[in-house]
Parts: C-alpha cells; structure tokens; sequence
C-alpha cells in the first residue's frame, strides 16, 4: 500500500479537468477526453491503481503515434436484433466499451437480453466498470476481452492465452452491488507493472521468468510468463473468453493481438463481449431486492476466528471510493509521468501540483 510519502492527495475536479486537456491535446474531442479522464480517475477512486492514471502515458503515447486513433464512437458493423457488432477503430478502449454496454442495455430493455461484440478494440481498463453500468440500470451484466498471449498451456514454455478478464454484476437494492471482476492470471500484469513502477517485489506465485524458473522480481515477470489462477481451469477460462471475444466479433484472437507496452506504433487490436440480461423478461421483478438478501446473508455468516468482516465482491472499491469523492490519492510515480505529458500544455493540476497537505 502507499504510504502518505509515496503518495500525494488532489482534488478529483482539477485532477478530471487536466488529464482531461491531456487527452484533448493529443486529439481526442472535449467530451471524449471528459471521459477517459473520468474513467481513469474513478479506477484511482475505488483503489484499483493498476488500472487507472499509470496507464495514461502510453496511451497519449500511442495516441500521438497513430496506434490509438482519436475517434470517440465506434462503427456498427451488424445489428441483428437483440445482437449487435461494433468496430471500435482502435479508439480508447474504454470509450468504445461504455458505448457497447448502453448499447446491450438499450437492446435487453427491448428483447430480453443484449449481446454486443467489438473489434479492432484498445485496452478498457477494469471489466467491472462496464458491468456496473449494466447493474446500475437494473440489468444483470457480463463483459470480457481478450488480451495478448501472456500464459502458457498447461506443460507449455510458451505463451498462447492472454490473461483475459470477466466481469459479472448482479444488481441489488441498495449499495453496493454485487460485481465480480476477475482476471485469469494469479496476479494482473497491471498489478505486476504497478509493483515495478515502485520498485517492489510480487508474489511467487504470479509469475515465472522467460525462462521458466520462479520469480518475485517484477521486472522479470514482465518479461516471463504469467500464471494462470487455479492451474488448468485458469487456463481453459482464458482460452475461451479469448475465443469468444474475437471469433463472435470477427476480431484478432491470440498472437493476433499486441502487447499494449510492445510496439506503441501498432495496434494493440483486441476484442470485448458484453452482455445484458433484463430480469423483467425472465420474470425475475423482485431480483434487487433476493440479490441484497443474498448479499446480507453471507457478510453476516459465521467468520473465522481473527476475521474482521467478511466482504463480497466489489465491496472494497465501493468503500474506498465512498473515502476519495473530492480528493483521491495519486502514486508519486504516477504524478511524474503524468507531469512529464503535461509539460508541453503546462496543465495545472499535475504540473503545478493540485496537492493537498
């Protein structure tokens, strides 16, 4: 965790406004910067630092180069019903993920249900995001990408599945909602960089070396191979959100796809899928309120001794975002590399500071 040394506090309103002029100056509209900068910010709010504003430099990076492009809506490629393609156009993968989820949600109003699958897509940050957009319309959610290879098979050397996330959300009552989002590696490799942009080690479990052999050395696992959570059936997972994402939206699957730090002038080219399930068509009205029932009876089950509370998921960032509404703690790292984007624009927030005592 960062320590108040190894962090700086700044207001969430200047902070939004100037990564916000990041994104504008590399190109992309005044709303559309609005809203990575949003997004990216929210990751910051609810904890998740391996998925927020450490990101933000290789994406003005790739930007400026052409690999992202600065297109803020993606192209309807098919429309079918209750199912829908997307061409994100190698936009802002968080962008093109919000718009394919109201695009579900709008669709599982109508039918039942919403499937909407993109291509040509850009990294989107955390799945859990987009299923919390669902939840929040009263819609059961799913969503998931595929990503390039970065773990073997079992009894492989080499890597040939990404660790390809899942989210689902399930809407309750009241706050906070039920959202599991879960990734098919021991440790994302957002974390595993996280912990090399501060110089700390990762759990043995993680990771192993180019090589092969175990490693707590970030740097290392960067480089290496991650390994999947619970064996083979991490694996298998993996391999079927990498199918499902890029073979139904007509995208790149596997090696196809490109490292999002590998060669910032190509592509990074992979593929989403997200779902909306309406209750009102399953009849299922009363859902919300059987779901914060569920919720309550298992945070209230017996605990283990030496157990402080017992936490379902999504709870955490739920908390810790409630505690970061005006101001939220930025990594000092990330505020230097945010800083050194920002000179040429001379932001004020991150090149001046924004900091609170």
């Amino acid at each position: 965790m960062s320590s108040q040394s190894e962090s700086v506090q700044l207001s969430v309103t200047a902070l939004t406004a100037e990564v916000a002029a990041l994104f504008a100056d590399a190109g992309l509209s005044s709303a559309g910067a609005q809203r990575i900068a949003g997004a990216l910010i929210e990751a910051e709010q609810q904890g998740l630092k391996s998925h927020g504003l450490m990101h933000a430099p290789v994406y003005l990076e790739r930007m400026r180069k052409g690999s992202v492009s600065t297109h803020d809506r993606a192209e309807m490629v098919s429309d079918h019903g209750a199912v829908a393609v997307l061409d994100a156009r190698h936009m802002l993968g968080h962008l093109a993920a919000e718009q394919a989820m109201a695009l579900a949600i709008e669709k599982a109003s109508r039918f039942g249900i919403g499937a909407v699958a993109v291509r040509h897509g850009f990294h989107f940050g955390a799945a859990g995001r987009y299923v919390a957009q669902a939840a929040q319309a009263g819609m059961v959610g799913i969503a998931m990408s595929n990503t390039r290879p970065l773990m073997p098979a079992p009894g492989g050397a080499e890597a040939v599945v990404g660790n390809n996330p899942i989210a689902i959300a399930i809407p309750t009552a009241d706050e906070p909602m039920v959202v599991v989002d879960v990734a098919m590696s021991e440790g994302a490799l957002g974390r595993i960089r996280h912990h090399h942009q501060r110089g700390e080690p990762i759990p043995g479990n993680w990771a192993v070396t180019a090589e092969g052999l175990p490693t707590t050395s970030a740097a290392d696992a960067i480089k290496g191979l991650l390994l999947p959570t619970g064996g083979p059936k991490g694996f298998a997972l993996a391999m079927a959100i990498d199918m499902a994402c890029g073979l139904l939206s007509g995208g790149a699957v596997g090696s196809e796809i490109n490292a999002l730090y590998g060669d910032t002038s190509k592509p990074n080219d992979c593929a989403f899928l997200f779902l909306a399930l309406n209750p009102q068509a399953f009849g299922a009205d009363d859902l919300p309120q059987r779901a914060r029932a569920q919720r309550e009876h298992i945070r209230k089950a017996r605990r283990a001794p030496n157990t402080a509370a017992i936490r379902t998921p999504g709870e955490m960032k739920w908390r810790t975002a409630a505690t970061q509404q005006e101001t939220v703690q930025i990594d000092r790292s990330t505020l230097t590399a945010l800083r050194a984007c920002a000179i040429p624009i001379d932001t004020l927030a991150v090149s001046h500071g924004g900091e609170r005592p």
